[in-house]
């Protein structure tokens, strides 16, 4: 047995690279494939705005002359400096079933960080925690929601195995339709009336005003995530990269601003699964049919995903985040829609964990971010 390990860089090897999960996934019927351009933009230094203050390494590890697996050494200046920590990270982890492949590929993002200077190593974050992050420990029944993570079970052996530990573990809770109680939604349209009262209201998002709302929504996640774990400002250039790629598939029905006299200060974003429609896509390609299956697919999707919530801190405790869950159960029940699921929330998170167990909300996913002292 061989095991070698190649850097390889943005150019004509970045499509091995992309594509490595769907041979290793290729009779998972659980995997969704993410599209192709999507992930080649990411790793674009030329397009994508993680590149303009972080840098990443691509490795490919070869066992017997064959791809085994792969990972990004990342480093990312803006999480430290935000955090005042010494950190260096890795992502894009996938691997055979081969403890010494899975090691040789985290031993070389240990190189990586060491050779920066960093004194510790965390992920899997792609390429920060503002995007998919944490490996699936919990819950490999069915597939992800649009923007999570999914992989094998034996994923958290390969990570422990090497010496990672627990950093923080991240909630997915699936609220169903049929499941949230009469009583919940009563409470909580009593909940918006008092608020009414106090000269707070709770309207749809504006897609035809979707720059102004997009500002909105930064500068309110930006200021209410602040004291969360792992939280990390999005630049500018990150938040209208991320509003143009989310326009496309926001309806604005799932999508609220709470105003206190007219200023914004909460907001709610539910985004449709489009996973349903990509788990056919082979390989991650939109073309030729898989545009197709995109445009005309949104009607059959009987999922939803509770991307985001925001609040204020000065607003909180008043049941604006409760006031949110239960207006996407009123539309779920309009649209005839199973589901939504409420991720990721993290651990410690307690008023969104207790928001979401109010409504009956069941935990049935776990995914968890590890860390190494190297």
């Amino acid at each position: 047995m061989h095991i070698e390990i190649r850097e390889i860089s943005f150019g004509s090897e970045i499509g091995k690279f992309i594509d490595f999960p769907h041979d290793l996934y290729a009779d998972d019927p659980n995997y969704v494939p993410e599209i192709y351009i999507g992930q080649k933009d990411m790793m674009n230094p030329a397009k994508y705005p993680f590149h303009q203050y972080g840098k990443a390494r691509y490795f490919l590890a070869y066992k017997d002359g064959k791809i085994a697996g792969r990972i990004a050494a990342i480093r990312n200046d803006n999480y430290n400096r935000h955090h005042k920590s010494n950190i260096g990270f890795f992502g894009f982890f996938d691997s055979i079933n081969d403890q010494s492949v899975a090691s040789a590929l985290f031993a070389k993002a240990e190189e990586y960080a060491r050779e920066n200077g960093f004194d510790a190593l965390m992920g899997p974050t792609n390429f920060t925690t503002n995007e998919t992050a944490g490996v699936l420990i919990e819950g490999f029944g069915e597939p992800p929601k649009i923007m999570m993570t999914y992989n094998k079970p034996y994923y958290q052996q390969l990570y422990e195995n090497h010496g990672f530990h627990k950093e923080m573990d991240l909630y997915a809770y699936m609220l169903y339709t049929d499941r949230v109680s009469d009583k919940s939604l009563r409470i909580a349209e009593s909940l918006e009336a008092r608020l009414v009262a106090k000269g707070i209201t709770i309207r749809n998002l504006r897609l035809k005003d979707i720059d102004a709302e997009a500002k909105r929504i930064q500068k309110i996640y930006n200021a209410a995530w602040e004291d969360n774990w792992g939280f990390v400002p999005f630049t500018d250039a990150e938040f209208e990269y991320l509003k143009n790629d989310l326009k496309m598939i926001v309806d604005e029905r799932w999508a609220y601003i709470a105003e206190k006299d007219g200023e914004a200060i909460a907001f709610g974003l539910t985004v449709p699964n489009i996973n349903e429609i990509l788990i056919k896509n082979k390989r991650g390609r939109l073309f030729p049919f898989g545009i197709f299956r995109l445009l005309f697919g949104k009607k059959s999707i009987r999922t939803v995903r509770i991307l985001a919530l925001g609040v204020l801190e000065e607003y909180r405790k008043q049941g604006i985040e409760a006031i949110f869950f239960a207006k996407n159960i009123k539309m779920a029940r309009e649209l005839g829609i199973v589901g939504g699921e409420a991720s990721w929330i993290l651990e410690n998170n307690e008023p969104m964990v207790k928001a979401a167990e109010h409504l009956n909300g069941e935990r049935y996913k776990t995914y968890r971010l590890y860390k190494k002292q190297i």
